[in-house]
């Protein structure tokens, strides 16, 4: 076995060895056709081993060994794919990603298989990462302030990446008596030798606990190494607003607040709802998002623009549009007949179903990545006001219409008041009903389903049931009740174990603890 690594796969699928062959799933080598002893020799070939990490991030590999052929795993366009298309409040045009609408997946479906696989791919760059930074400032070749930085950022990605793994691949972190239930394997140690492959290939999965408390540690330390500002890097802020994710999944009220509020002040809600589209790279709200440039995206078969787009692969669905909640002139229904002109309009309409247009670029692909921006973290802090033992409705209502408000025709009539809500409940369901409009076609709908699941207030059993497969006719989007069908995908509920994807059968083949593992039903 000549160059050996060249032929080591790291899971990605945990860990395997593939035969001497010439198909290379993942190179060892944090960027291409670079050694991983010479990746971390200069402060060049450094900062070139971090953009590698992110381009991992943003475009993934998918089953191609072309660096370019992915399809956006983990963190480009693939998060918002697959995250709306697990949920109700999209539908699936065609057959791309309809195993997935449908839950009609397997362990060898492409579309779960290579979330894991690529999203273990970039966990292993940013372990590398970490480790030859580490190296590299021990050598002198840079100094600690600039490893604290990349190391920073490493952490960051490892820890969100583990993290959306979770929610798709386990159960919530309430289903077990102190989330005391498989989780998957959180990965620390960047694999270059075979020592490490035989040591890695039989890790099993730690408990959803143990993730959770690996990724809030990973964020508390990147909150503390990061300097690095840009939008399109990992940055303290992200870190910080992530953290509001992730302590929303755990009920852990007290702490979203105290991590919304270290933000008070760097951010503000753009005037306009389509404010964070028309510019997705300079805006007073987006937080974290990838670069997607002519050159560096996922291209025709997964680029937001061309399958929202210039696709029209997937369309809003009648469900969440005719919902009541979303007022008839509320500015995200602005309808746009030509979608070229990106400066007006939040959707468009052919063939009579409404589409989406926050993704503007159908020619060159560029619009950014959303990974996480202000209104999320408004929202977050919203809830958890009205959720904490000592529920502060003001303050929750406040958060709400920070968000709300600027897409409404009359604020001064149609803003919320408290009057508005009876209690705590009712209030929590307006901003749970805010989320779904606010986030729509930007992959946030299953972190929601996921999480509410046996919900003491507003408990979403299972997946809910979907309209049909395929372009829903224009009489379904006719505004004035909410809808009550047809449906043509039914509800999977949440003791099915169809309800979390299964570990891939490649994963499982290899890693013999794993194959002991594999979440029930599969």
């Amino acid at each position: 076995m000549k160059k050996i690594f060249k032929y080591i796969t790291l899971s990605v699928f945990g860990i395997s060895v593939i035969s001497c062959s010439d198909e290379t799933v993942l190179d060892l080598s944090p960027i291409n056709n670079i050694s991983l002893n010479d990746a971390f020799s200069s402060p060049s070939l450094i900062e070139s081993s971090v953009n590698g990490m992110y381009n991992a991030a943003a475009i993934g590999q998918y089953n191609s060994t072309n660096p370019n052929g992915g399809r956006g795993y983990i963190w480009g366009a693939a998060f918002v794919q697959q995250g709306d298309n697990r949920g109700e409040d999209v539908v699936n045009t065609a057959t791309f990603y309809q195993l997935t609408y449908t839950a009609t997946y397997d362990p060898t479906t492409a579309n779960n298989v290579y979330y894991w696989i690529d999203g273990y791919r970039l966990i292993n760059r940013a372990n590398l990462v970490i480790e030859g930074v580490t190296t590299a400032a021990e050598a002198g070749i840079i100094t600690q302030d600039v490893a604290n930085d990349y190391i920073g950022q490493a952490k960051f990605l490892r820890a969100i990446t583990h993290f959306e793994l979770l929610v798709h691949f386990a159960r919530p972190y309430n289903f077990s008596a102190g989330a005391s239930h498989p989780g998957i394997p959180y990965r620390e140690v960047g694999i270059d030798t075979q020592a490490e492959i035989d040591s890695e290939i039989v890790k099993g999965r730690n408990t959803v606990a143990e993730v959770y408390e690996k990724v809030l540690q990973d964020l508390d330390d990147a909150e503390s190494l990061i300097t690095n500002t840009s939008l399109t890097k990992a940055s303290a802020n992200a870190a910080i607003a992530f953290k509001t994710r992730v302590y929303l999944h755990m009920r852990d009220w007290d702490n979203v607040i105290t991590e919304g509020n270290k933000l008070n002040g760097s951010y503000e809600m753009e005037d306009s709802p389509n404010g964070p589209f028309i510019n997705s790279y300079d805006n007073s709200e987006s937080i974290f998002s990838l670069t997607q440039a002519a050159t560096l995206n996922p291209g025709v078969n997964a680029a937001l623009a061309s399958q929202y787009n210039r696709r029209r692969l997937v369309a809003i669905s009648p469900i969440i549009w005719r919902d009541p909640s979303w007022l008839a002139d509320d500015l995200r229904r602005e309808d746009n007949s030509t979608p070229t002109d990106v400066g007006t309009g939040m959707v468009f309409t052919a063939g009579g179903a409404k589409f989406t247009l926050k993704y503007k670029d159908g020619v060159n692909y560029t619009d950014a990545s959303p990974v996480i921006r202000y209104a999320e973290v408004v929202l977050n802090m919203a809830e958890a006001q009205a959720r904490k033992a000592a529920p502060d409705l003001p303050a929750s209502l406040g958060l709400l219409n920070q968000v709300r408000d600027r897409a409404l025709a009359d604020p001064a009539t149609q803003s919320y008041v408290l009057a508005d809500f009876a209690n705590a409940t009712e209030l929590v369901g307006a901003i749970l009903k805010e989320r779904r409009i606010e986030f729509v076609m930007e992959g946030r709908r299953w972190s929601d389903i996921h999480r509410l699941q046996g919900d003491d207030m507003h408990p979403i059993a299972g997946i809910p049931q979907k309209v049909a497969n395929g372009t829903p006719a224009a009489d379904l989007y006719t505004l004035g009740t909410a809808y009550d069908g047809p449906y043509g995908v039914p509800a999977v509920p949440y003791a099915d174990f169809k309800f979390i994807w299964p570990i891939p059968q490649v994963e499982v083949n290899a890693n013999p603890t794993l194959a002991e593992q594999q979440n029930p039903g599969w």
